[in-house]
């Protein structure tokens, strides 16, 4: 079995594992934070 990783050029993997991370990390703050502002806003119910 080939693994396709040893032809991968580590840094530039690890560039675009990291753009990938933030790019769902944002995602996921934007989620939260719009949770936490309708909580404010419209209360618990």
């Amino acid at each position: 079995m080939t693994q396709f990783a040893d032809t991968t050029d580590k840094p530039a993997q690890r560039a675009r594992n990291v753009r990938l991370a933030l790019i769902l990390a944002s995602i996921a703050a934007a989620f939260f934070v719009g949770f936490v502002v309708k909580i404010t806003l419209l209360g618990k119910a």
